[in-house]
């Protein structure tokens, strides 16, 4: 134990992530690793067409062929419920969003590529694929709508026939602040306006997409192994919406999962097929995505169009800022799409500036593409992409340095409440800003700058902000924003007798680190080591009722329900304690393992009090039950707010346009932090996803709504020579006031912060130049910035 009497391995500690070690072992359990005794597999046939009139279907000769079980088709779900979306939007007109049906196979039209039209179940994959190459499939090639602001256009093609048009949703907010928004622009002393496009992505997790469906004809019960972030909600939505069971018969179970960036959130046409196939041959049914297929059936993220204006008075205050954006909602809404362009992108547009009037609209459109839904920080990058942009242009108008431009703006007193209806209640973004400049070296950059120009190099230096909602609660607020699910999370916790404890989570781990950091958290409070506390998650046979991972919410919202049912077991063997060294339970404190007696030397051990609890001979029965097992459900009275400042630098090639990132500098304020190295690693991981964002990725649909980039020879990831060595930096540690940890959140602050961080840099290392470019839409590839160099 260290000499300050804190655990070793506690909170604060940079203990070794312990899942890492099956991990780099090749021990891990991934749903691909799961295979039930007589399974068949299942492939999909899918649309190689957009938009289609579905003709005819014959499966016949397919049917026949060797180890074909059964091929199915949207006949066979016709009764069957939909992929149901979880979040409703209502409308500026006071209109509830249009939501079109989202079939488990196509049933009349198929509408993107990769839309599956039908499923053949084989006794081996190969099998499987040969014969859906043998069904007989006459389709109706519809004119395809891909432009968004095309398919709002009066005579547009409809994805859907049903609807009244492609428009999902005229969102505004806050609509009251609509007028005088535009009266403050329109009497502003300058008006900085910019149109960008907030670029496509597909999030490629490195394990694709699996569902196992297995059925027990005895029991009536149904399993489904699947890739998700949240096994709870698959269950309440597949089973509730869906397939009709209920769900004390479906047990969901997500193993290990090798990353999910938001697109493993959603609950897909896959898990429900395998499920409902399973029950239909009485075997079970698997399904693992190739990655070519991942890249047209994965929910994609991002695309965006918009244009945001920012107006400023004489001194450089801001005034009002105004958007307008066409956010692609794809083929069918997704599972929390409709939320990402409005309440998770709309109420961060103040980001961590005093501007006193705000006002977004956003337009959701349906196209002839693949849905789009959350992908690493779902809303928030896109907000503070356009703002950190205009902020910058402004400057560079103004003739003023970007970093004094955001200063002269921070917000510095808390708690303080924006004009788009959120509180934030700590921050000090001064301090991160000071933080950036010094391990960016911010005050060095010239030198840097003559030492690249003498190899031929253009340097840029680009500065942001920014400021993230995360653990979006409460539930009670959510849900009349149009949430169709609760955003709580739970906990339970057993102890052992002889003192080991398990905790039983409803968030889930695909790369976050919890099997490390929330036993740190549990550690610390009782004051044992870590190893004696084993965590469960994953499994809704086994642990609560909770609503997963994702929006940075698992230590603030899922941890804070760890800490709630901890407490309780404290009480409780405070309780235990008190019986057992005869005295007041009101003196008993606990400490690095140890109950005491206030001023006396009375102690006993934790093990001692949790063998009393499973061996009550020392205490009346009557007045405490056997045992050592409690749950806590907690539900957050705000967001949390994380905030930081980065600064990249970048090398451009004048000759070519090819952009090498130099230098990147991140000073977050994460809150308290639990263990700072995985911290470290998650916001490692974010900003090289936002690089890939900045520079390389892009799913690229043509008029006929093929996608050109469906695989790694058209879609470039980020690569280690890609990416430079980061400084990181989380000492600005403003707590959050109301969770019991004081936590904000840290999975996705690389990934909101450093695409505007990247562009702001090319821009700045061409303005240098003398090149007169205030804008290049993401990704900056060499063609696009050499164009630009030369237009």
């Amino acid at each position: 134990m260290p000499a300050d009497g804190t655990i070793e391995g506690g909170i604060g500690a940079a203990n070794k992530r312990r899942e890492d070690i099956r991990f780099l072992k090749g021990t891990g359990n991934y749903t691909d690793d799961i295979n039930l005794r007589g399974q068949a597999y299942v492939y999909f046939l899918r649309s190689e067409i957009a938009h289609g009139r579905i003709s005819s279907i014959d499966t016949k000769a397919a049917s026949a062929m060797d180890g074909v079980v059964r091929i199915f088709t949207g006949a066979d779900f016709e009764g069957v419920g939909g992929i149901p979306c979880g979040w409703q939007i209502t409308d500026r007109f006071g209109e509830v969003m249009q939501e079109p049906a989202h079939p488990v196979l196509a049933q009349g039209k198929v509408r993107h590529v990769g839309d599956p039209i039908a499923a053949v179940v084989a006794d081996s994959l190969e099998q499987a694929r040969d014969a859906a190459e043998a069904i007989e499939l006459d389709l109706e090639e519809l004119p395809a709508v891909v432009d968004m602001k095309a398919a709002l256009a009066d005579g547009s093609t409809k994805v859907h026939d049903d609807l009244t048009s492609n428009l999902c949703y005229d969102w505004g907010f806050v609509e009251e602040n609509r007028d005088a928004v535009d009266a403050a622009i329109k009497g502003a002393h300058h008006v900085t306006t910019l149109e960008l496009t907030n670029n496509r992505l597909i999030a490629n997790p490195m394990e694709p997409r699996v569902a196992v469906g297995d059925y027990n004809a005895g029991t009536g019960d149904h399993t489904l192994y699947t890739t998700s972030q949240n096994p709870h909600v698959i269950r309440l939505l597949m089973g509730a919406f869906v397939l009709g069971i209920p769900e004390h018969k479906l047990r969901v179970v997500a193993p290990d999962v090798g990353g999910g960036f938001g697109t493993k959130i959603f609950h897909y046409a896959e898990e429900a097929f395998c499920t409902f196939a399973a029950k239909a041959i009485d075997r079970p049914v698997k399904w693992s995505a190739s990655r070519s297929e991942a890249f047209v059936s994965d929910a994609h993220g991002r695309d965006h169009v918009t244009k945001i204006e920012l107006a400023l008075d004489e001194g450089g205050n801001f005034l009002a800022l105004r958007t307008d954006t066409h956010a692609n909602m794809g083929a069918y809404l997704s599972t929390f799409a409709p939320s990402v362009p409005t309440w998770l992108h709309g109420t961060l547009m103040a980001g961590n500036y005093k501007t006193p009037l705000i006002y977004v609209n956003v337009k959701a459109v349906f196209t002839n593409t693949v849905p789009v839904d959350a992908y690493r920080g779902a809303g928030r990058p896109e907000a503070t992409y356009q703002l950190e942009r205009v902020v910058d242009k402004a400057a560079r108008e103004l003739g003023m340095d970007p970093i004094e431009l955001r200063r002269k703006n921070f917000i510095t007193e808390f708690p303080y409440a924006t004009p788009v209806a959120v509180e934030y209640d700590t921050g000090d973004y001064h301090a991160t800003m000071d933080k950036m400049l010094e391990i960016a070296d911010v005050a060095g950059f010239e030198k840097r700058r003559e030492a690249s120009a003498e190899k031929g190099l253009l340097r840029g230096l680009g500065v942001n902000c920014y400021i993230e909602a995360c653990g979006i609660a409460p539930s009670n607020l959510v849900g009349q924003l149009g949430a169709r699910a609760g955003l709580f999370e739970s906990a339970t916790v057993r102890v052992n007798a002889t003192g080991g404890l398990v905790v039983m989570t409803g968030s889930h781990s695909h790369g976050q680190g919890h099997e490390t950091s929330f036993a740190q958290v549990v550690a610390d409070m009782i004051g044992i080591d870590p190893s004696m506390v084993e965590i469960v998650h994953g499994d809704t046979a086994n642990t609560p009722m909770g609503m997963g991972t994702y929006g940075s919410r698992s230590l603030a919202v899922g941890g804070s329900a760890i800490v709630r049912a901890t407490e309780k077991i404290l009480t409780k063997a405070k309780t235990i304690a008190a019986h057992l060294m005869e005295a007041d339970v009101g003196s008993v404190e606990l400490s690095n393992g140890e109950f005491t007696v206030k001023g006396t030397n009375k102690k006993v051990l934790w093990g001692d009090v949790t063998l009393a609890a499973y061996v009550p001979h020392n205490y009346p029965l009557e007045t405490i039950e056997p045992g050592l097992e409690e749950t806590a459900f907690y539900d957050p009275s705000n967001f949390t707010y994380p905030s930081g400042a980065y600064a990249c630098e970048v090398e451009v090639d004048p000759d070519t346009g090819k952009v090498k990132i130099a230098s990147f500098a991140a000073a977050d304020d994460f809150g308290n932090i639990v263990n700072p190295m995985i911290v470290d690693g998650q916001v490692h991981g974010g900003i090289g996803q936002g690089i890939g964002q900045a520079l390389l990725e892009h799913a690229i649909y043509d008029a006929d709504g093929q996608l050109t980039s469906g695989s790694y020879m058209d879609y470039a990831l980020p690569r280690a020579d890609d990416v430079p060595f980061y400084s990181v930096d989380h000492s600005c540690q403003t707590p959050c006031t109301h969770n019991p940890l004081g936590v904000k959140g840290c999975g996705e602050a690389g990934a909101i912060g450093s695409p505007p961080a990247v562009v702001n840099a090319v821009v700045d290392a061409l303005s240098r130049a003398g090149h007169d470019i205030t804008h290049i839409d993401m990704p900056l590839s060499p063609a696009r910035v050499w164009s630009a160099m030369s237009s």
